[in-house]
């Protein structure tokens, strides 16, 4: 049976630069992943903190026997922005799109697909296949019906699920984290960087509802889409996308890898992930076709 491999997506939240090279460096030494990227994804204005450190984890993780991908941002605003993300599409190794303005500086070299890009029909893979995409993976609301049933009209495609982690839902122009503060945007003073994991919202109520990341709204909950090997290779998914967090993500990788090895099954590879110092309970609605904040349950 094809194995079906685990990539580590780009990481959402802002982290100091000791605290990202420690992380990679981790990633890079003991996390049996295939895949790793890296880069700023959500606000262009964390890059110049992040971007001294990436070339020393770029040389660390490839060191470490990892495919590294570079990450573009979903919602570039300024000239400087999408420079960045032109001179990031013009380098050698793999790219990741997450907007579909960066298309055009790839310039037909293979590149793979974020969850930002609006992917919801066989049509549209098919178009981002004629432009040199290699791995698509599609918007987190999926099901993994409706991810087979598109990647089974695009068998060239390498379709990657995302598997774990808050869920990426929305991008706005308007930072939560420097309103919350009573700060503008322009002066955030990176507030962002108080919440690594985010800073759950709850309704009026008290009830779990959303989490916020600067301008980037993600799921209060975590999702965790546990299957069987079979299952994935039936719906043609190659690839499980596990999101960083400020957890032990050496430990998540290695329980998805148990269960793509059945060395260990779905629901115990579960009860471990609920044992993490984890952000929120562990969900898979989407995955299953359901409400995304339905509890996990065994697939």
């Amino acid at each position: 049976m094809t194995r079906v491999a685990l990539t580590l997506g780009p990481l959402f939240f802002h982290w100091p630069a000791e605290k990202l090279r420690n992380f990679y460096f981790r990633i890079a030494d003991e996390a049996p992943v295939d895949r790793v990227h890296v880069g700023e994804v959500v606000c262009g204005k964390r890059m110049p903190f992040s971007d001294p450190v990436w070339p020393e984890i770029i040389e660390r993780l490839e060191r470490g026997g990892k495919q590294v991908v570079l990450s573009t941002l979903a919602a570039p605003a300024t000239v400087r922005e999408r420079k960045a993300i032109a001179e990031l599409c013009a380098d050698e190794r793999l790219v990741e799109i997450n907007d579909i303005t960066a298309l055009p500086a790839r310039s037909g070299k293979p590149f793979v697909t974020g969850p930002f890009l609006n992917v919801y029909n066989e049509t549209t893979a098919r178009f981002l296949a004629r432009h040199g995409a290699a791995s698509i993976c599609p918007p987190v609301e999926l099901s993994l019906e409706t991810v087979g049933t598109i990647a089974s009209a695009c068998l060239e495609i390498e379709f990657e699920l995302f598997a774990f982690g808050r869920l990426p839902l929305a991008l706005s122009g308007r930072c939560y984290h420097a309103r919350l503060h009573g700060l503008h945007k322009d002066s955030c003073q990176f507030t962002c960087e108080q919440d690594p994991d985010g800073l759950a919202v709850d309704t009026l109520d008290d009830q779990s509802f959303l989490a916020i990341n600067g301008v980037q709204t993600l799921s209060a909950e975590v999702h965790a889409a546990l299957f069987e090997p079979a299952t994935l290779i039936r719906h043609g998914i190659r690839r499980l996308r596990l999101s960083p967090h400020d957890c032990d993500m050496v430990e998540v990788a290695r329980t998805y890898r148990s269960v793509l090895d059945e060395t260990q099954d779905p629901q115990s590879a579960r009860f471990v992930l609920s044992c993490l110092e984890l952000p929120g309970r562990l969900v898979d609605g989407y995955a299953r076709g359901e409400a995304g904040s339905r509890p996990a349950v065994t697939a």
